[in-house]
Parts: C-alpha cells; sequence; structure tokens
C-alpha cells in the first residue's frame, strides 16, 4: 500500500510554488501553476497532481520546457484569443488561456481562446472548477502524445487527447466531466502485464491492431478509444481544435515527452468559455440545476450501495475532504516535493 502524507492545502500549494520557483519560474507565476497542480490532488487525481512538479523540472534541467518563458496574447477579436505559451511550463499556459477565455466571456457573453507552444498543463477539472466558481461553463480539451491509431489503422497518429465540460451551480458544486478519449490508461495495462493478468476485451489492440485480452501484447499495441469509432472521431476533432487551430503541433508532430524530454512538444489546447448570468438570473439556475441534480440522483440504483452520481461528484467529494481535513499525496510524492522546495 501506498504511504501517504497529509498536509493543509495552503502549505501544499505554497510548497510546489517554492520548488517551481527555485526550478526557474517566476514568483507570481509559480503560484498560478501550482494552483492547478494542487487542486488536481484534492481532487483525487494524484497522477495530474504535485508528482508533476519533478517532471516539469527535470524537462525544464534538459532544455525541453523553459521555465521563464514569455507568454504572448494575441487579441484577434473582442472575444477570441491566440495565446503563445513559447515552451513554457503548461499548467501555466492553461491558466493564461483561462484567463484569457475568461475575459472574452465578460466582454461578449462567450470567449475562446488557442494556446500552442504549450507542455501537458495538468487535468481539465481545475480548469473548469476555477472558471465555475466565477459563474462561468466551459468547454476545455488538449491534444497529447500519441497512443491511439486511427479507427482500423495499425499505428498510433493521434493522443490520448484530453476533453472536459463543466458547468456553474450556484449555492451547490458544480458538474464537471473530465475524461481522456481511450477506454482504459497505459498505467492500467502495464499493472494487468506486472501481474500476468488477462486485460478486459476492449482496452487495446497488439501491434497489428488487432484486439487482444493480453496485456503483454497491448503494452507493444495500442489503445483504443472510447465508444470505437466515435471516440476516435472526437480524438481527431480535439486535435484539430485544440492543436490545428491553435497553431500548435497535432497528431504525429507532437513530440512524446517520455522518449524526447530534451525537445518541446508544442501542444495546443481549447478553451471556450460562456458567462451563464447572460442566459438567465442566478435564481432561474440555481432551482434548474437543483432539479437537474435530483432528478439524476433519485435514478433507482442497480446497486443500492453505489447511489447515481453526477459527472466529477466523486472529485468534488474529494476536494470539500481535503479542505476539511488536509491534502492527502503519497509521502514519496512529497519528500520530492520538499527537496525542489529546499524544505
Amino acid at each position: 500500500m501506498t504511504e501517504e502524507a497529509t498536509l493543509p492545502e495552503d502549505r501544499l500549494l505554497a510548497l510546489a510554488s517554492s520548488a517551481l520557483e527555485r526550478g526557474g519560474m517566476r514568483g507570481e507565476e509559480a503560484a498560478e501553476a501550482a494552483r492547478v497542480l494542487v487542486l488536481a490532488d484534492m481532487f483525487g487525481l494524484r497522477t495530474h497532481g504535485i508528482s508533476r512538479v519533478a517532471q516539469y523540472l527535470d524537462r525544464v534541467r534538459l532544455g525541453g520546457i523553459d521555465a521563464r518563458a514569455e507568454v504572448a496574447v494575441h487579441r484577434v477579436a473582442p472575444a477570441l484569443a491566440l495565446v503563445d505559451a513559447a515552451n513554457g511550463i503548461g499548467p501555466l499556459a492553461g491558466m493564461r488561456g483561462l484567463r484569457e477565455a475568461l475575459a472574452g466571456a465578460r466582454a461578449a457573453g462567450i470567449g475562446a481562446a488557442f494556446v500552442r507552444g504549450s507542455n501537458h498543463f495538468g487535468p481539465i477539472a481545475p480548469y473548469a472548477f476555477l472558471a465555475a466558481e466565477q459563474g462561468f461553463a466551459t468547454i476545455v480539451a488538449s491534444n497529447a502524445t500519441t497512443t491511439i491509431a486511427p479507427w482500423g489503422g495499425k499505428d498510433t497518429r493521434l493522443g490520448n487527447n484530453p476533453f472536459g465540460i463543466g458547468v456553474p451551480n450556484p449555492d451547490g458544486d458544480p458538474v464537471i466531466l473530465d475524461m481522456a478519449l481511450s477506454v482504459a490508461a497505459r498505467a492500467k495495462i502495464r499493472e494487468h502485464a506486472a501481474r500476468g493478468a488477462p486485460i478486459p476485451e476492449g482496452w487495446a489492440t497488439d501491434a497489428e491492431g488487432n484486439p487482444t485480452t493480453d496485456a503483454a501484447a497491448a503494452l507493444k499495441g495500442f489503445l483504443l478509444p472510447v465508444g470505437g469509432h466515435k471516440g476516435y472521431g472526437l480524438a481527431i476533432m480535439v486535435d484539430l481544435l485544440a492543436g490545428l487551430l491553435s497553431g500548435a503541433a497535432y497528431l504525429t508532430h507532437v513530440r512524446a515527452w517520455d522518449k524526447d524530454p530534451g525537445l518541446a512538444q508544442d501542444l495546443g489546447h481549447v478553451f471556450i468559455v460562456i458567462d451563464a448570468s447572460r442566459l438567465g438570473p442566478t435564481e432561474w439556475l440555481r432551482d434548474r440545476m437543483a432539479d437537474f441534480a435530483s432528478i439524476v440522483h433519485d435514478t433507482p440504483a442497480a446497486d443500492p450501495a453505489r447511489p447515481v452520481l453526477l459527472p466529477g461528484e466523486r472529485e468534488m467529494q474529494a476536494l470539500h475532504r481535503a479542505r476539511r481535513e488536509g491534502v492527502r499525496v503519497a509521502a514519496a510524492d512529497l519528500r520530492r516535493l520538499e527537496e525542489l522546495a529546499g524544505s
């Protein structure tokens, strides 16, 4: 069992900010990036939280990321911005993209920002949550390193691209969908292979593109997208929006950070933000969200011990628990973060 540590949110945020600043980032920018990663841990998304700080800074040392990159914003229309992250730290690029999309939505009711020249920007949930706290709905997506073969193909050409939607909820928790587009993560396949256990049908193919339940063969093959050809189509469209339209790399032009850590990835992100207050008064949205949630929650559960939940509800429960009791992180990740922060 993984050894854990628990500490207050502000302490974890201070450590992450200090580590990123010591790694080369400017103080205020380090705090912006740290906010995303700490929220990830508070949501229980540990693989995308503070554990990424060391990975990012390793790439900084190798020249694959510029910790002091000057992020440039080009407002091409009142509600539309292009953000050039200049190969900076991904969560900083994400926060700047969100900020510019929010500015557009405040001006016109709906705003969008397309980010290029970026790197891994953490999970989508923190961005959707921060926007929802201010009353904004979001559609957020990014492209990623290639791990999925086009439907019917036998070579990786597109990424396990993250995609999310957030809807604000006055006087309640927002509803947030944060998903990648493969059926299962490669890490889960590695776990099955280590145990010598088969994987479920539909997770992956072998190197020839044939569906397999052999975990070892799957590690030499490709991840399968959710929903078969429909998931493949969604992954393609995410890359067209986040990669191609942003001016970033796309498909096989994206470099794999784990194979070429010293080279820029040039990832692209897209942020579309909607000012929900323009659609109706707060009371209107509050009542409709409450009714919507009750319809879903009142669904008879197939397993009484597992009630029906809305997307992101478990993550919101984890967030509340972290704020009451402290943030739980892997002890090894915390020790590494403290080393990087000089604590």
